[in-house]
Parts: structure tokens; C-alpha cells; sequence
């Protein structure tokens, strides 16, 4: 019998390994690392008012990758350049940034509709609420 640890990784690493491999296919499309998908939402989300620094943050990654991010975005011209101080700088997209990061939006948002087209609201106001929960209590365990 699976007990409740292994049932909530396994669960856990389903997610994350399925939803790698779409944002993987889709991101490849551009030329661009599937992760990468993530951080230009997040930038079109907060745009003007996001640095790197704060982008790895928020999205719990390495400041490495991040700056790899925002040097290919910057390649790719979906990012204005910036000037000398690139860790405190604002990131902005580019038209083509904005326009790249609303087809990345809509194709997550389209994929977790199809997968969660069973879920209910209440379910789901749920689950975010439970996840929030754990994903704060398991930060707080490991920082002490």
C-alpha cells in the first residue's frame, strides 16, 4: 500500500515531469529552454516592476539560470536591453516578448483547463489552498 508520502511525491514528480516535457515542446518552438516559459509569464505579469534577482525568487530558481534566461531573451530580442547593473534592473519586454509570453499563457492556461476539467471550483480553491499550505510549512522546515 502506498502511504501518504510516496503518493504526494509521486503525484508531485507526475506533475512536474509531464508539465516539463509541454513546456519543453512549446518553448522549443522559439528556440528557448522549456523552464524558460515560466520566466517570461512572470516578467509579463510584473513587467517594469521585476529585476532578475527578484524573478529567481519568485520563482525559486537559480540566479544563474535566470541571468541565462534574460541573456538568451535579450538574443532572441523578447527583452529590452539594460543598462550596467543587470541584477537591478527592471526587465521589459519587447512587443515580440509580450506578444510570446500571451501564447505561452493561453497554451498553460488551455493545458491545466484540460487538466483539471473534472475538478470543480470549490476542489479547486481547495487543492491551491492545501498546496499553499504544505509548499509554506515544507520552506519554513527546511530554513530552520
Amino acid at each position: 500500500m502506498i502511504n501518504r508520502f510516496e503518493h504526494f511525491t509521486m503525484d508531485i514528480f507526475s506533475i512536474t515531469r509531464s508539465w516539463n516535457r509541454l513546456a519543453n515542446e512549446e518553448m522549443k518552438k522559439y528556440g528557448l529552454r522549456g523552464a524558460y516559459g515560466l520566466y517570461l509569464v512572470m516578467i509579463a505579469g510584473s513587467e517594469g516592476q521585476i529585476t532578475a534577482a527578484k524573478l529567481a525568487d519568485l520563482c525559486q530558481r537559480d540566479k544563474a539560470d535566470v541571468s541565462r534566461a534574460v541573456a538568451a531573451f535579450q538574443k532572441k530580442g523578447i527583452l529590452e536591453p539594460y543598462g550596467e547593473s543587470k541584477y537591478r534592473a527592471s526587465l521589459i519586454l519587447t512587443k515580440e516578448g509580450k506578444e510570446l509570453a500571451s501564447q505561452i499563457s493561453r497554451r498553460a492556461s488551455e493545458v491545466i483547463g484540460q487538466a483539471g476539467q473534472d475538478i470543480s471550483q470549490e476542489m479547486r480553491e481547495n487543492m491551491y489552498q492545501c498546496l499553499d499550505s504544505i509548499a509554506l510549512r515544507m520552506r519554513e522546515i527546511c530554513e530552520s
